[in-house]
């Protein structure tokens, strides 16, 4: 379920008896990537790794988001051991499938708890993170200091520890901002490097790539971007429902941290490895 929406997944995870299992289900079910991160990753595999391959691209990117989306998987279970090596230690539960006894479905109760339990539940979370958020980029991308934008301030602020992890203040920038939904992020970016003081929606791959590499992006850049993409905090709605699902601060604070501290480790890892190398 995660693949569709991270939020629905820490939802599904009720289903699992054992307490400890399905906190550890909860905590490591952001490394699969939503819908919401496919699109920013298809657009990034395809403008930085598949444009030179022709009628092949297509392949090329499904190929690079694939790994992208094995890597998330092979976290999931990296995490998931260490988590129940560490600070959620116990006994494995034993899986019992118990058929129950044949019913005619009931449609209508269905549909409802469908609904209610699941879909409007999402839904309201991320209306009530997704309002005040944009006014709140857009505040930032309007309201000027001596000519110059709160979000470039910030942005200037974060420069320095966004070049360690192989990125830039805008696109750090960008990933804060966007907690309230991934599908923002690379609006956001494209907002800031040109300016426009509101969010910008480009289709054309082609286009976006040229704004990216003349902002500086090269092909280090798009690693690090997907490897974050892949690997940082879950975004507000899923924030909230971890919250409504655990009933504790501290495990949603901890589910925050896990994939931040592990997207922000990798990144430099990787920019250290090509700073060596190339």
């Amino acid at each position: 379920m995660g693949f569709g929406c991270n939020a629905a997944g820490v939802v599904g995870c009720r289903i699992i008896d054992s307490p400890r299992e399905k906190l550890i289900a909860i905590l490591t079910n952001v490394f699969v990537p939503c819908n919401g991160r496919f699109p920013f990753l298809i657009t990034i595999a395809t403008i930085f790794f598949a444009s030179n391959f022709g009628e092949a691209s297509s392949l090329i990117s499904t190929l690079i988001v694939l790994f992208v989306i094995l890597i998330g998987i092979f976290m999931t279970l990296l995490i998931s051991k260490i988590l129940s090596k560490t600070i959620l230690k116990g006994f494995p539960s034993t899986f019992i499938l118990e058929l129950p006894p044949y019913r005619k479905p009931q449609f209508g109760k269905i549909l409802i708890r469908s609904i209610f339990d699941r879909t409007l539940f999402v839904l309201g979370r991320a209306i009530s993170i997704a309002a005040p958020a944009g006014i709140i980029i857009w505040l930032f991308s309007n309201i000027n200091i001596y000519d110059i934008s709160l979000l470039t301030y910030i942005a200037n602020f974060l420069n320095p520890f966004a070049k360690l992890m192989g990125l830039d203040g805008y696109i750090l920038t960008a990933f804060i901002l966007g907690i309230p939904a991934n599908e923002i992020v690379l609006p956001i970016i494209l907002m800031s490097y040109m300016a426009t003081g509101t969010l910008v929606n480009l289709e054309d791959a082609s286009h976006i790539g040229t704004i990216l590499m003349q902002n500086g992006w090269n092909m280090l850049t798009a690693i690090n971007v997907m490897l974050f993409t892949l690997m940082h905090f879950p975004c507000g709605t899923t924030l909230l429902t971890i919250k409504k699902e655990t009933g504790s601060l501290k495990w949603t604070i901890v589910s925050f941290l896990i994939p931040t501290v592990c997207g922000i480790l990798t990144c430099m890892l990787t920019t250290f490895i090509w700073n060596i190398f190339v």
